[in-house]
């Protein structure tokens, strides 16, 4: 097995024995890692404030005492990740440093060799605790698809290919540009990709870059040292490193500056992070996914986006076409989506009816899926009866499609228990000779009849 290089990590070995150490750092820095030694509490308790280590190794037992007294003091940096040695007749020691917040301990004899290993497994640990602080509270996606349909079939054989090139390459995947209207689905074509591609057990980690503070977009994506800048009291791992294995996706990446742009691109090909504030790169290996809403060659004219970086993202683009332009898709899509809502909300399924069906068709839907979702949830919400009509769209698509000198709606649907056309006829009548005033002439003249039909209809009316 290839052991994965550690080039840009600090590590502290705390070992009494002096071969024991040299063997431990000498197969450290042979994978790229700047290593500092230590034979006693403190020699590292003094290291620990000079220095910055992303983790440590530490004997329990020191002629000067426990190492696990450095935990229970807080003397080390919360951010350095902790493997303990102990002996295999004391685990307890390592159970107790486990306790105090080191994430794994070697039993004693072990093979240097292992300490990679060891080092890896403890990193994806502290990539789990960057995750969760990145993680906000979502709406739970265990049942999320992407619904393709007849009118994405061409976006689904792209999406296709890549994962078919994803399997041959392994490693080093290049990065997927998504392009489409806010609201097509780009985040959830995102973690299809990721969920489906050879990375799906690895972390997916979300960021939304317009959301992201000019002033600490950098220290969250490529993270900082500690004294970088006045709050920096303690190093932090960026959301690249956290990603480290697995997926980033940026979303709406036109946000970022230019400089932080520019850093960005440098990851991409060098395979390496910087922290604001240090001096040494750090490996990372990230699927990168990268979306956005606007026209990248426009905002390049404009010099809002940098042209280098689209060229090297612009490999594997996929476009997602707006709702509008779906046709009978729209249909399937929101009766999938109405018996997910009816679902969470633990509703009755309830289909949608004709009319409502011929609102989706003719609604322009400028807020695209995410529009969709939300017209289908209040409607399921706050209608009545047993199929769903949609009735919010009558006010705000009907108006505007319908033409005023129609006099029948298109949307009508006869009722199922029948529809009285004598009705029919005396409510036409009825409303022409509220357009005109009572006068029947009038009236007879809009309706294009005679004036004695309109009379032979009134009067048999008031005879029922």
């Amino acid at each position: 097995m290839q052991e994965q290089s550690l080039a840009g990590l600090n590590v502290l070995v705390l070992e009494d024995e002096p071969l024991l150490r040299k063997q431990m750092v000498a197969s450290l820095e042979r994978l790229g890692a700047d290593v500092a030694a230590a034979g006693t509490i403190a020699v590292a308790e003094r290291l620990f404030t000079e220095l910055a280590f992303d983790f440590a190794i530490m004997d329990v037992n020191l002629p000067d005492g426990l190492s696990t007294d450095l935990l229970k003091k807080k003397t080390i940096p919360a951010n350095t990740g902790i493997i303990v040695m102990t002996a295999e007749a004391d685990v307890a020691g390592a159970v107790n440093a486990m306790k105090l917040g080191a994430l794994d301990y070697l039993a004693k004899p072990f093979d240097c060799g292992e300490l990679p290993l060891i080092i890896n497994r403890a990193r994806r640990a502290r990539q789990s605790v960057r995750l969760n602080e990145q993680r906000r509270e979502k709406v739970d996606r265990a049942g999320e698809i992407f619904f393709f349909g007849e009118a994405l079939v061409s976006v689904e054989r792209q999406l296709q290919k890549i994962l078919e090139a994803d399997a041959r390459l392994q490693g080093a995947l290049p990065p997927v540009l998504i392009q489409g209207e806010t609201g097509t689905g780009k985040t959830t074509v995102a973690r299809w990709i990721h969920n489906h591609g050879p990375r799906a057990a690895q972390p997916l980690v979300e960021v939304n870059c317009s959301a992201l503070p000019e002033t600490l977009a950098e220290s969250e994506l490529f993270g900082h040292e500690r004294g970088a800048f006045t709050d920096a009291k303690t190093a932090r791992m960026g959301l690249f490193e956290a990603a480290n294995g697995g997926t980033l996706f940026l979303d709406e990446l036109p946000s970022l500056s230019l400089p932080l742009q520019a850093k960005v691109l440098t990851v991409i090909e060098d395979h390496k992070v910087r922290r604001v504030g240090g001096t040494k790169p750090i490996a990372v290996d990230v699927r990168l996914l990268a979306a956005t809403n606007l026209s990248l060659t426009k905002a390049i004219e404009e010099k809002k986006f940098r042209e280098d970086l689209y060229h090297r993202l612009d490999l594997f683009r996929i476009t997602i076409p707006p709702l509008r332009e779906r046709g009978a898709d729209i249909v399937k899509l929101a009766e999938l989506m109405a018996l997910q809502i009816c679902q969470r909300h633990r509703l009755p399924e309830k289909k949608i009816s004709e009319q409502g069906k011929r609102k989706l068709l003719r609604y322009p839907w400028p807020g695209n899926v995410r529009e969709l979702a939300h017209e289908l949830e209040r409607s399921l919400v706050f209608e009545e009866g047993e199929t769903l009509n949609l009735d919010r769209l009558a006010v705000t698509g009907d108006a505007e499609q319908t033409d005023a000198k129609d006099w029948l709606r298109t949307d009508f649907v006869f009722p199922e228990e029948g529809f009285s056309l004598e009705n029919g006829i005396n409510r036409l009548i009825k409303k022409a000779l509220q357009q005109t005033n009572n006068n029947v002439s009038a009236a007879a003249r809009v309706l294009g009849v005679s004036r004695d039909y309109i009379r032979y209809r009134l009067d048999s009316d008031e005879k029922k």
